[in-house]
């Protein structure tokens, strides 16, 4: 069975039955009910034209429940005729099904869930092992978004960034039960990246794959975290990070900069580095310049932080660190990092036991405990 057909198929089937007349939550139904035939059918008898299959027994599925539940009786108005089997319809909905998925109205929770169901093609029990949820949790979640978003016009203009911000929470997952979200968002990215041309969309899809690169070497063997100074720069995929670059580099020649180009050409000076000494972080500290006047984030600033401590000194980066708030998410472990390379042993030790008891997951703990210990064992 082609998993990866059937997914890709996904949200093109669904927006055909939106199209024709179904409520966007009773066509997710029966898209899901329509694959869920495919795979006890195909194995033994694949159609020749999978999309039409799909089509045709989604439609089928649609019209059986319309027709079973008697509080929907009145969708039998807007119910055509049962098509015959045939070729599917040549429109591509995707770009208007990524818009309503990501819907202002829906919690950024909500959007992640309905995005990875209904235009991803995940089953709810996948998605609720990625977020570590029980599987009755999420398909409450899903439900809800799709409540919530039935009522939305399915041609109405969407906000690209709210998607990309959607496709972005996707991607920091990363890798969780058995499905890789990492992946997961590069291949919803690069199928909007098809659907729209729009540089943020290339911008993110660049920053994507830059970031990937590096997946392998991010952790040792034992699940440990590796600080991007210490990779071994032979594991990163030299592939996806010239794809990376060369989309970046077309998506800057358009000229309208937004924030995930901006954090894209951050991460594409990393990649270019053949060590980390040879990092220009003369120009990174410019592109977080420039990354903090478009978004304003305290949190470009706290990394702009550690930048300039590699630029200028850490005293210069000190000195920008206590401009921000001090409770800031990793404000104590980038005090900690700087006061270490300024020599401060004393403080950067007590700062990474506070860093380690602020962290926000057990690996990160455990990398800030290390840190502290390695001090302390210095100072003896």
């Amino acid at each position: 069975m082609d998993e990866a057909l059937l997914r890709g198929l996904t949200p093109n089937v669904l927006g055909i039955l939106v199209r024709r007349g179904a409520d966007f939550a009773a066509a997710e139904d029966a898209v899901q009910e329509a694959l869920i035939e495919a795979v006890r059918v195909w194995p033994g008898d694949r159609p020749k034209d999978p999309k039409g299959w799909l089509v045709t027994v989604a439609w089928r599925k649609f019209l059986d429940m319309a027709r079973s539940d008697a509080a929907r009786r009145r969708r039998e108005d807007v119910v055509e005729e049962e098509p015959e089997p045939g070729p599917a319809p040549a429109v591509d909905d995707t770009l208007q099904l990524y818009f309503l998925c990501a819907h202002p109205s829906l919690t950024p929770s909500s959007a992640v869930a309905l995005t990875l169901r209904a235009v991803g093609g995940l089953t709810t029990r996948q998605i609720a092992q990625a977020y570590l949820v029980p599987e009755a949790t999420m398909a409450q979640r899903i439900s809800r978004a799709k409540r919530t978003v039935s009522a939305v016009r399915f041609d109405q203009a969407g906000d690209v960034a709210t998607v990309l911000r959607v496709l972005y929470l996707v991607f920091n997952e990363g890798y969780s039960g058995d499905v890789d979200l990492a992946a997961e968002a590069i291949r919803l990215t690069r199928r909007l990246s098809a659907s729209i041309d729009h540089p943020e969309v290339r911008g993110l899809l660049a920053l994507m794959l830059l970031h990937h690169a590096r997946r392998a070497a991010r952790t040792t063997p034992g699940g440990d975290l590796v600080p991007l100074a210490e990779q071994d720069r032979g594991e990163w995929d030299t592939r996806l990070i010239a794809e990376g670059v060369e989309i970046l580099q077309a998506a800057l020649a358009r000229d309208r900069l937004g924030e995930f180009q901006a954090q894209a050409a951050i991460a594409a000076l990393h990649a270019d580095a053949p060590a980390a000494e040879e990092t220009d972080w003369v120009q990174i500290v410019e592109w977080y310049d420039e990354l903090a006047r478009l978004t304003g984030s305290p949190v470009v600033r706290l990394n702009r932080a550690v930048a300039v401590g590699e630029a200028d000194g850490p005293r210069a980066g000190l000195a920008a660190l206590a401009k921000l708030d001090d409770s800031l998410p990793r404000y104590t472990a980038v005090a900690a990092y700087l006061h270490e390379r300024d020599g401060d042993l004393t403080t950067a030790a007590r700062l990474y036991s506070e860093a380690a008891e602020k962290a926000a997951n057990l690996a990160e703990h455990a990398h800030l405990t290390r840190q502290a210990a390695r001090l302390n064992a210095l100072k003896k």
